[in-house]
């Protein structure tokens, strides 16, 4: 049984486990296999059943059904693009940063001279295989971990020693990678939730004391605008699936008008549906103004949401990829080391 096994592989390592998976299947095994990748669903499966809010929807044959049609299957609406219409890049840098580097605690290097400027209206992807100093680099960022060199700039304020309240009520919104883990408190209700991050500003507060009533109509309003399926602002974060936890983030982010975003595989583990929600939020907000920073697994997802990607390896930036003319196994072979 592997639920999402491909989240974290580049697309040659995406061959070589449907490879394996194919000897298995020949050698009498049965696997199930679940995703929400549909075009990896259709190569791999011989069988595909679509189920939706736990019901069973459908059984096909994969060679007699597209990837459009699952998704209507899916979700009601066609297979979703994160493709972005047109540049809204502006010349107006929001969040530069110049020779960062970072080292561990027994001194081994993890970043190396960071370089890199994002403007208002830009989405910068960054795409790199898991470990390769990424989740440090948003560390930094968000004021979690000092770097050992370098600076950051926030428009024109230096936020390089700043702590991370501090960081955050200046306008850095910011989507972490593990949603359970770094942004929710699984066992509180949704409204104590939308506070996170956001507990020192309004409407969540009123004076120095928390306005419970503000905060919760603001959640109110989050899980309207963003969709969020629940039947309660008061049940707890546990109890919603994935990809309503992953939007009730983004909505909460969103609502305290960032200057950047800081998203980390913002909408991995989530279906189809959410997926294109998350996808139109983040357009939204780059039309707005809003420079974005994209670390994600999902190559196609980088490809069709930045204005610029970067591959990460070894804790160095590579040179610029037009996401125009790059392909996923472009990327793929610089994540590796092999272009």
């Amino acid at each position: 049984i592997l639920d999402e096994p491909t989240a974290v592989l580049v697309p040659q390592e995406v061959d070589e486990l449907f490879d394996s998976l194919r000897e298995l299947v020949a050698g009498g095994d049965t696997v199930v296999f679940i995703s929400h990748k549909l075009d990896e669903v259709l190569s791999v499966a011989d069988t595909i059943t679509v189920m939706r809010r736990g019901t069973t929807v459908s059984t096909v044959d994969p060679k007699s059904v597209t990837a459009r049609q699952l998704a209507e299957l899916m979700v009601g609406s066609e297979l979703p693009s994160p493709s972005t219409e047109e540049s809204t890049v502006t010349n107006r840098p929001v969040l530069s940063i110049s020779g960062l580097s970072l080292a561990s605690a027994d001194g081994l290097e993890i970043l190396h001279d960071i370089t890199v400027t994002i403007h208002a209206g830009e989405i910068l992807g960054i795409a790199g295989v898991e470990g390769n100093g990424q989740a440090e680099l948003v560390e930094a960022i968000m004021g979690m971990r000092d770097p050992s060199a370098g600076r950051i700039l926030l428009e024109d304020i230096d936020i390089s020693d700043w702590h991370t309240r501090q960081i955050r009520e200046a306008g850095v919104g910011y989507i972490p990678e593990d949603r359970q883990r770094h942004a929710l408190l699984m066992g509180a209700p949704l409204w104590e939730n939308a506070m996170l991050g956001h507990q020192t500003q309004e409407p969540n507060v009123a004076g120095i004391w928390v306005n419970a009533s503000g905060a919760k109509a603001d959640t109110q309003r989050i899980v309207d605008a963003y969709d969020v399926r629940t039947p309660s602002i008061n049940v707890t974060a546990h109890s919603l699936s994935g990809g309503n936890q992953q939007k009730l983030i983004v909505g909460r982010e969103m609502s305290h008008a960032p200057k950047v975003l800081v998203a980390a595989h913002p909408t991995r583990g989530v279906d189809v549906g959410a997926q294109a929600a998350i996808w139109g939020h983040i357009k939204e907000a780059r039309r707005a103004g809003l420079g974005v920073l994209l670390i994600s697994a999902d190559l196609d997802e980088l490809i069709g949401l930045s204005d610029t990607i970067r591959v990460i390896l070894r804790g160095r930036l590579s040179d610029e990829f037009d996401p125009d003319v790059v392909t996923a196994e472009d990327l793929g072979a610089a994540m590796t080391g092999a272009g």
